[in-house]
């Protein structure tokens, strides 16, 4: 087991290790490209250092969860061994350290960033005067942490993907092997991959969504002179720091609460996470935003009143929002439901008809989320104009550290199923395939989340920019917007495609 562990180890090291190198010369490139494009009393220096700072946080994110994971497998090996229980536990600690130390880690250099700024950059007055110019230098932080996630989450799912079909093609077309087969070239790669691309790739992905949308509720932020003189301006903090303090409160009932002794009591262990995570973040939201903001306050951008209730249901409704957007996608991707067993019954007919229902499957998964999505930025922007949509997707990532530990605890799981296989523990692998069953929805769930706050982040980076530039309004019946528009909706199908074929090609060399 522990030399298994150890190739798994090394393989995911390495691989990390050579992405890492790639990203520090495109973080070099880029940090020299912001100095000279910046003018020097905008802060040249201390952007570039903000920069820098948000793209080592997020690397050191991805590497810690890697560390932790890949060590985490093969004592989730052993326990499995033991009990169901035992493995579930084991590997649901290991993921909570991949939630807890990305959340942490992030929100403590962002306050310590600020604070050191506001010693060396600012000489601030009653009036707020500076805090603007601040918070735009303080915005190089989610540039570096989101320019990492491009990297981490496109090299490492494009590894991942692609070491997952090579392995089970060489296996199951070429020598009809079972899946982990140790006679596998093949799977130790397709292991590596569960933690580069799902823990790695997925931690620096969420740490760039909480990095840039705390980053634009601070621009917004400057904007008010009643939140700068109040301490407002750290209200987006607080959402992240009592979100940290809720989740550990949420853990103890998967690890001493529920015991998940069978395939039931685990799916139900990991679902119950983000219901209680929200319920009791609910609350907290509400006592947040009565004892940190003014009664109310002026955003100057667009002269809007706000009042502290209005910014409480814009977080509130983001953070429901991510609740239904991870149980639609949990109903739709769970083997407990109606929708993949009506697929699994389709197999039988052939392959042919079990794609086309597959892919129409997933695109029914689309609607409840986009709803609930479109509803939540109309209802924020009617409060609080582009900082309640901010506001929103802090609300969606306010129970980030949950998210992140059920999302870890799968490729934890899956590897504790190969190790298991490749040491021929038939009673461990028996449980371990129990654990990877649930792990499989659950980095479903993981993915949700990602995608709705980034769809809500990227409006609130908009608005950001908009509120800076005093864009009041963008007319998209003019040619060059309406032009653009149809542009930015077509490169999705770019990148999709791009990635698609890197997949396949980089999977045909596996095999061969």
């Amino acid at each position: 087991m522990e030399e298994i562990a150890k190739l798994i180890s090394d393989g995911s090291d390495t691989f990390l290790r050579t992405e890492y190198l790639s990203i520090s010369i495109f973080m070099i490139i880029f940090a020299i490209i912001i100095a000279t494009i910046v003018e020097p009393e905008r802060g040249t220096f201390f952007i570039t250092g903000a920069f820098l700072l948000g793209a080592t946080t997020s690397i050191a994110s991805g590497y810690i969860g890697m560390w932790i994971s890949v060590r985490a497998n093969v004592r989730t090996t052993k326990c499995a061994n033991s009990s169901l229980a035992a493995g579930f536990v084991c590997a649901f600690r290991g993921g909570a350290v991949l939630g807890f130390t990305l959340v942490g880690l992030g929100l403590l250099n962002l306050v310590l960033l600020i604070m050191y700024y506001k010693s060396v950059f600012l000489n601030p007055n009653k009036e707020g005067r500076g805090y603007k110019e601040l918070f735009q230098v303080v915005a190089g932080y989610g540039l570096g942490g989101s320019s990492i996630a491009l990297f981490a989450r496109v090299g490492g799912g494009i590894y991942t993907k692609a070491a997952d079909v090579g392995a089970d093609l060489v296996g199951k077309v070429v020598e009809n092997l079972d899946e982990d087969s140790i006679m596998n070239p093949g799977t130790i790669a397709d292991n590596v991959g569960d933690n580069v691309g799902d823990i790695a790739g997925m931690g620096a992905d969420l740490f760039g969504s909480l990095a840039e949308a705390s980053c634009a509720c601070l621009v917004i932020s400057g904007t008010s002179a009643d939140l700068i003189n109040s301490n407002g301006y750290y209200y987006p903090l607080l959402i992240s720091a009592l979100g940290i303090i809720v989740s550990f409160f949420t853990t103890f009932f998967s690890t001493h609460v529920i015991k998940a002794n069978n395939r039931e009591k685990v799916m139900l262990s990991l679902n119950l996470q983000l219901l209680i995570s929200t319920l009791f973040m609910t609350p907290v939201l509400y006592y947040c935003s009565q004892a940190f903001l003014p009664p109310s306050f002026t955003l100057t951008a667009g002269n809007i009143k706000v009042t502290r209730t209005e910014c409480f249901y814009c977080t509130a409704l983001g953070l429901w929002s991510g609740y239904v957007i991870g149980y639609v996608t949990n109903y739709y991707t769970s083997g407990s439901y109606a929708p993949v067993k009506k697929l699994a019954k389709q197999c039988v007919q052939s392959a042919a008809t079990n794609i086309i229902s597959g892919l129409a499957l997933g695109y029914y998964s689309t609607f409840i989320p986009v709803v609930c999505i479109a509803l939540t930025i109309f209802i924020s922007f009617t409060y609080a104009d582009m900082y309640g949509i901010a506001l929103s997707a802090l609300g969606m990532l306010s129970t980030l550290c949950v998210g992140l530990t059920i999302d870890g605890y799968g490729p934890i799981s899956d590897n504790a199923g190969g190790i298991a296989e490749m040491c021929d523990l038939e009673g461990a692998r028996e449980n371990t395939d129990i654990l990877d069953a649930a792990g499989n929805t659950t980095a479903a769930i993981g993915k949700g989340f990602a995608i709705g706050s980034a769809c809500l982040v990227a409006l609130a980076l908009f608005g950001a920019f908009a509120t800076e530039c005093n864009i009041e309004a963008v007319n998209i019946l003019k040619p060059l917007e309406f032009a653009g528009l149809i542009y930015g909706a077509m490169l999705p199908y770019i990148f999709s495609a791009q990635t698609m074929s890197a997949v396949g090609d980089a999977a045909d060399e596996m095999i061969i």
